[in-house]
């Protein structure tokens, strides 16, 4: 397989992760810029709570459509166009890429300015392709929390520590252990005040008021 051809897996899965569902969404069903309210970020949650329910999951099923599809493309188009055997582990190490830079396009869109949102569903769109287990034991993971705490930050959070953890007890391929790992520091700093919040115990819990004002 040429670099070209890699190159353009890669622009694909970034340009998939970028579409920002949540604030076209915010735009067509309410005519606002989601990333002028609440927390400022385009994911389902703060649509959740500044636009409702219905459209806030929808952007959830499409944001984890788009981690799923940059990986499923690889995993099934790159056989087929490898220019030998393919090689297991050159599958395992593009489609890896590929998952990180559909993580970044999500949090950092090219289309408005390079924001996004936090890359927890995309995420869960992801290790549904690379490895459906341990994309189970993620989910898992963030119902019990959340239904604990109520917080889907901490949820979220909760989730990419247990998809590191699970990547290695599953022993996943070394590239998607590495994935793990830094995919969930990357959903983890994306949680910086989040984190901060839940630390001062003034993080929003589901369930509670919707935030309508801008941020200020």
């Amino acid at each position: 397989m040429s670099g070209i051809t890699i190159g353009v897996f890669l622009l694909t899965a970034y340009f998939l992760g970028s579409i920002p569902t949540g604030y076209w969404v915010a735009k067509t069903v309410k005519g606002i810029d989601i990333r002028q309210y609440g927390s400022g970020g385009t994911g389902a949650t703060n649509v959740l709570r500044n636009v409702g329910k219905v459209p806030a999951l929808a952007v959830l099923l499409i944001d984890i459509l788009k981690g799923s599809t940059a990986v499923l493309l690889i995993k099934y188009i790159y056989p087929g166009i490898a220019t030998s055997t393919p090689s297991p582990n050159a599958l395992a190490w593009i489609a890896t890429a590929a998952s990180l830079l559909v993580l970044v396009g999500h949090s950092r869109s090219v289309w408005i300015g390079f924001k996004g949102g936090k890359s927890a569903a995309s995420g869960l769109g992801v290790l549904l392709a690379l490895a459906w287990p341990v994309a189970l034991g993620a989910l898992l993971t963030f119902g019990g929390i959340l239904a604990i705490s109520r917080i889907v930050s901490l949820g979220s959070v909760g989730a990419a520590i247990a998809a590191f953890v699970l990547m290695v007890l599953t022993q996943q391929p070394l590239p998607y252990v590495l994935l793990g790992l830094a995919g969930g520091l990357y959903v983890m700093w994306r949680h910086q005040s989040n984190l901060r919040r839940i630390l001062a115990g003034t993080e929003p819990r589901l369930g509670g008021n919707r935030s309508h004002s801008p941020q200020t």
